[in-house]
């Protein structure tokens, strides 16, 4: 008789713990996550390392935790997938501590941003977007000496208010509305964070053929990643390679650079074109032992003068002895900070750039971003990076396993229309 109420007792626990809805609820995440149901009951072992991260991030999803500390949970997420992830955790009634680089997952999840700088912690009210533009404005007040302190109080209020007024209707931006609301103008300080300058400057303008890819194929270790790609590249242009299988965009770009060849089809640039590429995998460039980051740069610069050169280097923030590095010590951030300064040194007219928010901190992605941003010629770009592609591109090209999907029009508007969904599952 007590081991009966004993187990009534334990089928009331396990009740009021959703139990009996475990496995439907374990099986929504992993769904929600990009793991479809024909590898719910697979071996971890018999999982991609992609795939073993989304189950470990359902882990840790799993039973509703009151404090769920997340650490780059985008990192290896496709786009759908981050934008489940940040309507999940919008509904989410607990407390979520997350580290991430994605500005779009923090300005969806977020209403506080704690700034670790100088070994400190600063708690501010608001998303991402609102801490930067908030911190920039006032920057821009404490360096205008002439502006009066009463019209510099007029301009913060008058941006926390139309901050405010554009908030979109979801549980965590009604939140962060009402967080603003309470706001006070002294909480609205300058960040002490420092920005790299970057800005590409063509040297001549292009003509009007660019680039024509006709019919481009290739296959890799017996697999087809691209097939029959063909698109036109136009002025004003700026392209966004996207896809589910990360390779097609790397290879897609190695063959118009030379670097592969394609099975199939052909490319042609135009003879006004002046390309500059960013490959993702930059080791190669960075072997040399016998020299510094001067002599490094002033490799790819037409003007050898070394103050010249070390001004560029100040401007990606390697400046006094930062500047004497070997290159072959260089973090994966450096390295790309590098590459940059090289690309704007070769001022081409048409960019191609592989993933270059990889392994850059928060403050250079949003400089980078806004150089593209302001790029007057034709860009071409991978990146997985949901704010990046929807603030740059104009237009979206996907490689699917059965052709390209090719749109005008920006990635969040892409992702949303619901033909092309169905037409990029089948």
């Amino acid at each position: 008789k007590l081991a009966f109420e004993r187990l009534g007792v334990l089928e009331g626990e396990f009740a009021d713990m959703s139990g009996w809805d475990a496995e439907y609820q374990a099986a929504e995440l992993l769904s929600g996550l990009g793991i479809t149901e024909d590898k719910h009951f697979s071996l971890m072992a018999d999982l991609g390392a992609s795939e073993k991260v989304r189950v470990l991030l359902a882990q840790a999803l799993f039973g509703n935790p009151d404090v769920l500390l997340l650490d780059e949970p985008t990192n290896n997420l496709d786009a759908e997938s981050v934008l489940w992830l940040e309507n999940f955790l919008d509904t989410f009634e607990n407390t979520v501590i997350v580290v991430s680089h994605d500005r779009h997952f923090l300005d969806a999840v977020c209403n506080y941003m704690a700034d670790l700088d100088f070994s400190k912690i600063t708690m501010y009210p608001g998303n991402y977007s609102f801490w930067y533009e908030s911190s920039q404005l006032a920057l821009r007040q404490r360096q205008d000496v002439n502006k009066k302190t009463e019209d510099k109080r007029k301009e913060l209020e008058e941006f926390v208010r139309r901050f405010s007024a554009n908030a979109s209707k979801s549980k965590q931006a009604t939140s962060r509305q009402k967080l603003l609301q309470k706001l006070t103008l002294e909480e609205i300080k300058p960040s002490s964070r420092r920005y790299p300058y970057i800005a590409f400057k063509p040297e001549r303008e292009a003509g009007n053929q660019l680039l024509t890819v006709e019919g481009v194929s290739k296959t890799v270790d017996g697999q087809s990643v691209l097939k029959n790609v063909s698109f036109n590249l136009d002025k004003g242009d700026k392209v966004a390679i996207v896809g589910r299988d990360d390779r097609a965009a790397s290879l897609l770009f190695d063959i118009l650079f030379g670097e592969t060849k394609a099975e199939k089809g052909d490319y042609k640039w135009g003879t006004t074109i002046t390309p500059s590429y960013f490959p993702k995998e930059n080791s190669a460039y960075f072997q040399a032992d016998n020299m510094n980051l001067v002599d490094w740069l002033r490799q790819y610069s037409v003007e050898k003068d070394e103050s010249f050169v070390r001004g560029w280097l100040g401007r990606m923030l390697f400046s006094g002895e930062e500047s004497q590095k070997k290159p072959n010590v260089l973090s994966g951030g450096e390295k790309v900070r590098c590459m940059l300064s090289k690309m704007m040194l070769e001022s081409g007219n048409v960019l191609v750039l592989d993933d270059p928010t990889n392994h850059l901190d928060l403050e250079s992605i949003q400089a980078l971003n806004n150089g593209l941003k302001d790029f007057t010629g034709s860009l071409i770009f991978a990146s997985h990076d949901l704010q990046f592609i929807d603030t740059v591109a104009n237009r979206i090209i996907e490689l699917t396993p059965d052709g390209i999907i090719d749109r005008r029009m920006n990635y969040e508007e892409y992702l949303a229309d619901e033909a092309l969904k169905a037409q990029r599952q089948k």
